[in-house]
């Protein structure tokens, strides 16, 4: 019977040991052409309305940050987004993820608030469906509404350039 567990534990201690040997552009950049999620989110500022990025709004290539209150990492690459919002005005787009509206409030009082609209994912379902990973998560959506850059984890100054050529299409 231990022979399962110490099984799992021997297959997760493999997964990560790959995950730490893939090349970092491998692990946190992807380029790709998938459709954007067919979902819409409520709005943070008014609950009557919603937000869809199947296709985007507007007709230029739009980004979309995943984000919470309560994770460190998205509080780290704030100043990156504000900059991208400054640099490509009309084309950041947040969603809070499993975050109280509150709390996404209170967090975007804090550091400001970079995004034209911010939709709210409260179970999480629609992270999933764009492919989150885990939080912060960046995606480019061409006009079209396809996916056309997943920046999984924080945004750095690299990260942050190859977003701006992306929404600069």
């Amino acid at each position: 019977m231990a022979i399962l567990p110490l099984a799992a534990l021997l297959g997760f201690g493999v997964l990560g040991a790959v995950q730490l040997m893939r090349p970092p552009e491998e692990s946190f950049t992807a380029k790709t052409d998938r459709v954007a999620p067919d979902r819409v989110f409520p709005l943070l500022d008014d609950e009557n309305r919603t937000i869809g990025f199947a296709p985007p709004p507007g007709d230029k290539p739009v980004m979309v940050n995943l984000f919470a209150s309560w994770c460190a990492p998205c509080r780290a690459e704030h100043a990156d987004i504000t900059r991208l919002a400054r640099a490509h005005p009309g084309q950041v787009y947040g969603l809070a993820y499993k975050d109280a509206p509150e709390a996404t409030r209170e967090f975007l009082a804090e550091l400001g608030n970079p995004f034209v609209e911010i939709g709210v994912d409260r179970s999480g379902q629609g992270g999933l469906d764009f492919g989150l990973t885990g939080v912060p998560e960046t995606f480019v959506i061409s006009p079209e509404g396809k996916i056309i850059l997943h920046v999984r984890g924080v945004l750095d100054e690299q990260r942050a350039a190859e977003v701006s050529a992306a929404l600069a299409g």
